[in-house]
């Protein structure tokens, strides 16, 4: 895992200063997925496999990961990034390239994407694995639980749904906000082999999704992991507070979480 590991570290700089560079906000958003983009980008993919990033707010964390993995320009990223006609906007934009699908962002019908794929996939008898990473506020959209009943009901054991857990949405804690738990129990009850972790630890994440992909082809069931996350992570003023999901990087925090990512070792 230290390749994998040295490549989350690289996207997560290049993401900070995609968000320095143009000022923007959403740096919490980044913050918190960036492991799972990671895993699912330079371990659990395969070539003919595909990844939706539903959480399209992230959209800085997404671009850095596939610019690290050489799937699109890291220096057309870096000048281009947040601007006036961009092909790198704040939310992904659909038919731009091949390895972002659609437009996402608009949230709650990431999920319903992927289990299209899932669909379409069967249709041509195509065995390729489908990834989608959401965020939990998402859940609070009906059409999210139309993709699981879905999933479920069509036994797509190929599709891995991520949700990044990190209890906090544009208008506070998502407890507060529409009361979610028990989450895994729900997920349960709508056919999902559900598997839980800590969405910053690389080695856990990455032992969860293997023992529980196979559980879940054995059981025929979509799998999904609730990955426990912390919106902001590393942020030492901002972490697990609302404001960073809006707020841009003053210059001093910058530097600081530099610093504390390079030091990082997970």
């Amino acid at each position: 895992m230290s390749y994998v590991k040295d490549k989350i570290r690289e996207a997560k700089i290049l993401a900070l200063k995609l968000h320095r560079t143009a000022n923007a906000g959403h740096v919490g958003a980044s913050l918190s997925c960036l492991e799972l983009l990671g895993l699912v980008r330079f371990s659990w993919m395969m070539p003919q496999d595909r990844l939706i990033l539903s959480k399209g707010h992230a959209a800085a964390g997404l671009y850095a990961t596939l610019a690290i993995a050489g799937d699109i320009n890291k220096d057309e990223l870096m000048a281009e990034y947040y601007q006036e006609g961009t092909r790198f906007p704040a939310h992904p934009a659909p038919r731009t390239f091949e390895s972002i699908p659609f437009a996402t962002g608009s949230l709650g019908h990431g999920l319903s994407l992927a289990v299209g794929f899932c669909l379409s996939g069967r249709i041509a008898k195509k065995e390729n694995k489908i990834f989608c990473i959401t965020s939990d506020g998402e859940l609070n959209e009906g059409s999210t639980w139309e993709a699981v009943l879905f999933a479920a009901h069509h036994g797509f054991s190929n599709l891995t749904w991520i949700i990044d857990r990190n209890g906090l949405q544009g208008f506070g804690r998502t407890e507060e906000v529409l009361c979610l738990e028990p989450l895994a129990g729900k997920l349960r009850a709508f056919n999902f082999h559900v598997e839980e972790c800590d969405g910053h630890n690389v080695d856990a994440l990455d032992e969860t999704w293997r023992r529980g992909s196979k559980l879940a082809h054995d059981e025929g069931k979509p799998l999904v992991i609730i990955a426990r996350t912390i919106k902001g992570y590393l942020w030492p003023e901002m972490a697990d507070k609302v404001a960073c999901h809006y707020l841009p990087m003053s210059e001093k925090q910058y530097q600081d979480l530099i610093t504390l990512i390079v030091s990082s070792d997970k």
